[in-house]
């Protein structure tokens, strides 16, 4: 027998779907910025083996020369992706929903088992909450990710004004490179959460859009009968 079962509050969906398209701009507007001082490379004994974005794919994407337009959508969007994420930190911390999000002592043991069963090398799935063991340890790091990405923004942002800030980071030169690498980090982030969408199916990203999910109940006159023998 299916039953619809409460999984996800509107605050929890809300946040979700806001955060998207605003981490779409800061990446996009980042990408515009990055373009005018592009120096980060795969060099070994002077030789570059890889640059991050080469020359065609910035032209792909008409990114040369908007500068200006990248640091003003950048510096507008940082803070209504900052707010988004306040705003959902308060509320986990007040419903209480952290309890089921940050992870656990066995988290990472049982990370590594659920990653067999999404394989399909471990048969049995392991035991599940709201969220499993992986999602707890990459969505807890996924905002740890989020407060490094607005610290270092505004390091590189303000590097006088928050100079204390900036030292914290190891100079301007190591703050951006953190900044960087935590972007790359998002995309690394959002293909792998999107394989786990389409590995878990449309129920799992119904209760994301409306909040419920279809689940299946044992029949009352069927766990009766399984009692009675």
């Amino acid at each position: 027998m299916k039953a619809i079962k409460e999984k996800h509050s509107l605050v929890m969906r809300w946040t979700h779907w806001v955060n998207f398209p605003l981490l779409g701009i800061m990446i996009w507007s980042g990408l515009l910025i990055y373009w005018a001082n592009d120096v980060y490379t795969v060099t070994i004994f002077g030789h570059t083996f890889v640059r991050f974005f080469p020359e065609w794919f910035y032209n792909l994407l008409h990114i040369p020369h908007h500068l200006s337009e990248g640091m003003a959508f950048h510096f507008l969007f940082m803070w209504f992706f900052t707010l988004n994420g306040i705003f959902y930190v308060l509320y986990t911390i007040i419903s209480g929903d952290w309890r089921e999000l940050w992870p656990q002592k066995k988290s990472f043991k049982e990370a590594w088992a659920v990653m067999l069963h999404d394989l399909h090398i471990r048969k049995t799935a392991p035991p599940q909450g709201k969220y499993n063991a992986a999602q707890r340890i990459a969505y807890s790091a996924i905002i740890i990710m989020g407060l490094g990405s607005v610290l270092t923004g505004l390091a590189i942002y303000k590097p006088v004004q928050i100079n204390w800030l900036l030292w914290v980071m190891g100079g301007y030169h190591m703050a951006r490179i953190w900044h960087f690498v935590l972007t790359l980090g998002y995309l690394f982030f959002f293909l792998i959460h999107i394989v786990q969408v389409i590995l878990a199916g449309w129920n799992n990203f119904r209760s994301v859009v409306s909040g419920f999910e279809v689940i299946e109940e044992s029949s009352p006159i069927k766990t009766n009968e399984a009692e009675r023998n």
